[in-house]
């Protein structure tokens, strides 16, 4: 099951390894990278899931702590990402899960409450690298928050040659046919692609779709592999 991560934000699978040490590694290829491939939560936005359940509590019947362990990545969640159940039936998923007396509105205005902003040095880091080799992004996102962070932080959206995001694609990560669809549309062998996410399952979804691949944990995680490329 997964569950809140403080670090991030986010959600992972599992137990929360984010204290743990993990090397900064890019899988051992002797292919030239050719192509630079960003997360956007967590690396280029800040996101606090947090500040969707605070918002949430004052209609709820749970106290916030209970509200926090039934937050999972369950079914419902996935077919959200993948542009399947809409904002109207995942919100109702929503409702029902955290005792909610709520409009759709008022869960909406929380869930986009996720999206903290722009991650400036990140945002630096990816527009110097882009000199010297195409930028792209590869998010796991909902439709109500694609139409939120597009208008919202112009800087992540004019940074890459191309989003990709997982209801467009109709995948999400760490599926190894999204990974194969993003190499291909952007013409460059996976294991000529540099993957970064702060989501320690979609590097190793990456790696077993031939891609390099980076896991963020903070900034430095991106400056050092970037450092790393001849090329840049």
């Amino acid at each position: 099951m997964r569950t809140l991560v403080a670090a991030t934000g986010g959600l992972q699978d599992g137990p929360d390894n984010s204290q743990k040490p993990v090397a900064v590694d890019m899988a051992v290829s002797d292919h030239q990278i050719e192509a630079l491939l960003f997360d956007l939560g967590g690396v280029v936005i800040d996101i606090s899931v947090e500040r969707a359940l605070r918002c949430w509590q004052p209609r709820s019947r749970l106290p916030i702590e209970q509200m926090r362990g039934r937050l999972t990545v369950d079914e419902p969640f996935r077919q959200h990402e993948r542009g399947e159940l809409p904002a109207s039936g995942y919100f109702d998923h929503l409702r029902k899960v955290f005792e909610l007396d709520a409009s759709d509105r008022e869960i909406e205005v929380g869930w986009n409450a996720i999206l903290v902003g722009e991650i400036p040095e990140s945002l630096l880091l990816v527009e110097s690298a882009r000199r010297h080799l195409p930028c792209y992004a590869f998010t796991n996102t909902s439709r109500t928050h694609q139409s939120t962070w597009t208008k919202a932080f112009p800087n992540v959206v004019s940074a890459f040659d191309r989003i990709f995001s997982s209801p467009d694609l109709g995948l999400r990560k760490p599926e190894r046919a999204a990974f194969e669809i993003v190499t291909r549309e952007i013409d460059v062998e996976p294991a000529s692609v540099l993957f970064f996410d702060d989501l320690l399952e979609n590097v190793e979804g990456a790696r077993a779709a031939g891609l390099q691949a980076v896991h963020v944990r903070d900034i430095e995680d991106i400056r050092r592999a970037l450092s790393a490329i001849p090329a840049i």
